[in-house]
Parts: C-alpha cells; sequence; structure tokens
C-alpha cells in the first residue's frame, strides 16, 4: 500500500490520563501524528489556529468553554479540522454531529476504534481538499451562509436554502422548516447563486429550482409557483419569462 501522509492531530482534554492514552494509542495508530495537546477549550482553539490540525480529538466536559463550543467555534476556521469527540458521556451525541462532528467516540477508546475515526477523518480531510480545489474554481457563485442563532453562528450550505424570501434590509433563508436572517440584498444574491440552481421570481422571493412542482394562473392571469412545501409563490410580471424558461416554452 502506498505511503500516506500523517494526519496532523491535536488533542483537547482537561484530564491528563486520558491525554496520556490517547497520545498511545495515536503512536501505534496508522497514518496520525500528534502535533499538540490542550488542556481546556481555551487553549484548544489558540493551539488549532496556531497549529492547523487536521484532526482534533476533543473532550466535551471541560472547564471553560466545553468541546461543543470549541467546535462551534472553530467551524469558521479555514482549513476547518475534523472533529472527533472522546467522551465518557452519550448524552452529548446529538449536539456533537449538530456541529459536524466527524465521529463520537466512548471513553476508554479502544485502538480499533480509534482507527476507524482516523480513517473517517482521512475521508473528511480529503474531501475538505477536493471541495476547497471545487469552490475555487467556481468562487463566482455563493457555496454558504453563515448566520446568527441563540447558539452563536451556524453554516448554511446555499444548497441547502430552498427559498429566499425579502425582509427589509435582511433576506430569510428558508431550509426546511427553520429559516435564517442574513444581512445580504436580494439583487447580491441572485449574482451570486448559481442561476443553474436557482430562479428569482419575485423582487422579493428567488426560488431553488427543483423546489418548484408546478406552475398554475390566477383568476388575472398572473403565474403562481406550486412549491414542494406546499405553499405557493406569487411570479412578478418582470420574471414572467422565468416560468417559460423552467417550463421549456
Amino acid at each position: 500500500m502506498a505511503d500516506v501522509v500523517p494526519l496532523r492531530v491535536l488533542i483537547a482534554d482537561d484530564e491528563p490520563l486520558a491525554t496520556e492514552r490517547l497520545q498511545l494509542l495515536l503512536a501505534r495508530a496508522r497514518g496520525a501524528s500528534l502535533v499538540g495537546t490542550a488542556a481546556d477549550g481555551e487553549s484548544a482553539i489558540t493551539l488549532s489556529e496556531e497549529l492547523s490540525p487536521d484532526v482534533l480529538l476533543l473532550d466535551i466536559a471541560m472547564p471553560g468553554l466545553d468541546g461543543i463550543q470549541v467546535a462551534r467555534t472553530l467551524a469558521g476556521q479555514k482549513p476547518q479540522p475534523a472533529v472527533v469527540f472522546v467522551t465518557a458521556f452519550d448524552q452529548f451525541a446529538v449536539a456533537a454531529f449538530e456541529v459536524a462532528a466527524v465521529d463520537y467516540l466512548m471513553k476508554p477508546v479502544e485502538p480499533a476504534r480509534l482507527q476507524r475515526a482516523l480513517d473517517r477523518a482521512r475521508d473528511y480531510v480529503e474531501h475538505r481538499r477536493d471541495d476547497a480545489a471545487t469552490s475555487q474554481a467556481a468562487s463566482k457563485w455563493i457555496d454558504e451562509f453563515w448566520a446568527s442563532d441563540l447558539s452563536g453562528l451556524v453554516r448554511i450550505a446555499a444548497r441547502d436554502v430552498t427559498r429566499v424570501s425579502a425582509e427589509r434590509d435582511y433576506m430569510r433563508l428558508h431550509v426546511g422548516r427553520r429559516s435564517w436572517l442574513v444581512h445580504h440584498s436580494m439583487t447580491a444574491l441572485e449574482d451570486g447563486l448559481d442561476p443553474d440552481l436557482f430562479v428569482r421570481l419575485h423582487r422579493s422571493a428567488i426560488v431553488r429550482k427543483d423546489f418548484i412542482t408546478g406552475f398554475s394562473r390566477n383568476p388575472s392571469g398572473r403565474w403562481i409557483a406550486r412549491l414542494a412545501d406546499e405553499t405557493e409563490q406569487p411570479v412578478g410580471r418582470l420574471y414572467s419569462d422565468r416560468v417559460r424558461a423552467i417550463a421549456g416554452r
């Protein structure tokens, strides 16, 4: 098998014995190299920004910032490390995967289980590099948004947005049953979103094309777009040509 570049791993755990055990396991693991250790959340963030590790083996229950908060803080780091939570508690699993954790390991960690987590992290890192190359080639289109919510900042992939509606100086991004406000203009979004995926149907509405299930006309003859969530979006008179383009007429 061809040699692979070792993953650069940072350990963050406030328990010295747990850190030591992970160090020993990493020394025996395939394709991994330790670059540093942190004993609390603040140090984990500082070292991650300084060292740019590929993988962060992150405890959840730590003094100060816990592991979930650390992962949320590092979500905007470029490049973002693959996060593998290592914890003695199973009740944080849902929160862990909400911050896009690559894996969730229970203490005491078994060598084979750690190796599987590292292999998953390698897939993440390789795809991250591929996505970065693709993103750079297609950088003319917006591929993500960052919006505020009660927990801090949340990343929203542009391809997951089903529609955009205007609310004064803000735009509301709809993703399933949830929505977030971002500070953009409708014109900027129309210019920035991939026209193969999105279409502007009204001065205050952009819709993802595959979210449109059909069109009908109201009594006055204006087009109405039927959407996959069983709502309707009126089509502005200035945008009626978009209906014909979508329908191939």
